[in-house]
């Protein structure tokens, strides 16, 4: 389609658009929830109505490629590059489309080194990187289509090591190299016993223009990212700095909403409350804060549930795919160039949407998904749509979210997440979207209970051992009626529903 007909074609669909989605007290879309349950809904008084608007005719920037992204720990590359020729993790992520593979953490700076015919290993590292397993990295990513955002410690300051560790991953993965990041939340070096007080943003600088000279003598033209700072708060002042000082190709920066030291200890709960959200709404402002001004993308590199490695019974089930379904749409929403969840492949107890039960499994790369891979699932098909605002009012229903997206065309996409505990009542939601539009099609995401470790379901399938899982033919309708769709959301769920354009003569 010529850009000129795609611009009017949306357009057209946006005036089409009505400036409010009305609730409507109907029955759920057939399919969705069963008959008994509607009967006694039916004998019980309904939740008070939910109005969702789209605003305004004005469609965000598109999702940007590659949006979806996996973060390891450096000290797992190795493993992980090992899987181009076995295992599942090549089909695993061609079944999301073009992503990002980052390899980060702490491990970057305390654990893991460079080691080549001129870099000897340093008496500190426990492990190393070397020009090998760049080379089967890069098989990984030809295979699979991704590219690989990669960090170089900073915290054991060795530039000139960093410079040939650049050129070595510039020369073996090419076009596949995303960009290359300087030390792993380099904001908290001193808090970790990385560097001595003072340390700021003034000696940072002052180091990273050392790394990167050293970097572009060796590797003339490597992009680099930066700050991968440990948090939005530190990133208003890292962030701009970093803009000033060394401008990089990629912003980045980290994201948890809970700590692994908070007291009291985490909860599925809090994971899922409005108070969470609220927080996650002003993290992604700040973080999103420069790309205007700067014309610099931001990527959240790396984020999950619950920092220093996940808490077993929160990270590891199904309201980690439930926040991740919404803090990712979200994130989509608010124009951020990608996000990175984190995870480790040996611990299925932790943050993880991919991990091997056994050892035996991880050394032959039988990785298994975890409830957060469907969350990814669930919204691979949004990268290169465009965001539509959206609102739900009355208040009255803090527990559900709603982002809306608009495809090139003219389907109309909104993801829904309803993280009210088992028992509450089903939401019920209208959609007025006018005569220019077909019915419905709802793609569900389902669990047992937000603590579910199993059971997990997208459109009513599971991940099949080898990683591959097939949207059904057919899914769950609901009609449209003189331009209103009604649906109800049940408790501990959400839905992509997706509402295509209809030509009418």
């Amino acid at each position: 389609m010529r850009r000129r007909e795609q611009t009017g074609l949306i357009g057209w669909l946006l005036r089409s658009l009505a400036c409010s989605v009305l609730l409507a007290t109907l029955c759920a879309a057939p399919g969705l929830l069963g008959a008994p349950a509607a009967l006694a809904r039916a004998a019980r008084p309904q939740p008070a109505p939910l109005r969702v608007s789209v605003e305004g005719a004005q469609a965000g920037p598109p999702v940007a490629p590659g949006f979806l992204g996996l973060s390891f720990e450096v000290s797992n590359l190795a493993q992980i590059a090992s899987y181009a020729d076995s295992g599942d993790m090549v089909a695993l992520l061609r079944s999301l489309g073009a992503g990002v593979l980052r390899f980060g953490g702490v491990s970057a700076d305390t654990r893991v080194a460079w080691t080549d015919e001129e870099t000897p290993r340093p008496a500190w590292a426990s492990s190393i990187i070397d020009p090998e397993e760049l080379r089967e990295l890069a098989q990984l990513a030809d295979r699979s289509g991704w590219r690989v955002l990669l960090t170089i410690g900073l915290g054991h300051y060795e530039p000139e090591a960093a410079a040939r560790e650049a050129a070595a991953a510039k020369a073996a993965l090419g076009e596949s190299l995303e960009a290359i990041e300087l030390g792993n939340e380099p904001d908290a070096y001193a808090l970790h016993g990385l560097r001595s007080q003072p340390w700021t943003i003034v000696q940072y600088a002052e180091q990273i223009a050392t790394y990167r000279n050293a970097i572009d003598a060796a590797a003339p033209g490597l992009a680099l990212a930066g700050p991968d700072v440990s948090g939005s708060g530190a990133f208003e002042t890292w962030g701009l700095a970093e803009v000033v000082d060394q401008p990089p190709a990629l912003l980045t920066g980290h994201h948890y909403p809970l700590g692994c030291g908070d007291s009291p200890s985490p909860t599925i709960a809090e994971l899922l409350s409005a108070k969470i959200r609220r927080r996650e709404a002003a993290s992604l402002l700040r973080y999103t804060s420069l790309i205007g001004l700067s014309e610099i993308p931001f990527r959240l590199d790396e984020a999950n549930t619950v920092s220093c490695g996940g808490s077993a019974g929160i990270s590891n089930t199904f309201a980690a795919a439930l926040w991740a379904t919404d803090y990712v749409a979200r994130a989509m929403s608010v124009g951020v160039n990608g996000i990175n969840l984190e995870g480790n492949p040996a611990n299925c107890e932790g943050y993880s949407p991919l991990c091997a039960p056994t050892p035996e499994d991880l050394a032959t790369g039988a990785l298994g998904a975890q409830p957060e891979w469907y969350a990814l699932l669930l919204l691979r098909g949004l990268v290169g749509e465009r965001a539509l605002g959206s609102t739900t009012s009355p208040p009255g229903h803090p527990n559900v979210d709603v982002t809306t997206f608009l495809a090139s065309d003219g389907t109309l996409h909104f993801v829904i997440v309803d993280d009210d505990s088992p028992g509450a009542r089903d939401v019920p939601l209208g959609l007025q979207v006018g005569n220019n539009f077909g019915d419905a099609r709802i793609l569900a995401l389902r669990a047992p209970s937000p603590a579910s470790t199993t059971g997990v379901s997208l459109g009513g399938r599971s991940v099949q051992g080898d990683g591959a899982w097939n949207e059904p033919r057919q899914l769950p309708h609901a009609p449209n009626r003189h331009g209103l769709i009604t649906v109800e959301i049940p408790p501990n769920s959400a839905a992509l529903l997706s509402v295509p354009a209809v030509h009418r003569g």
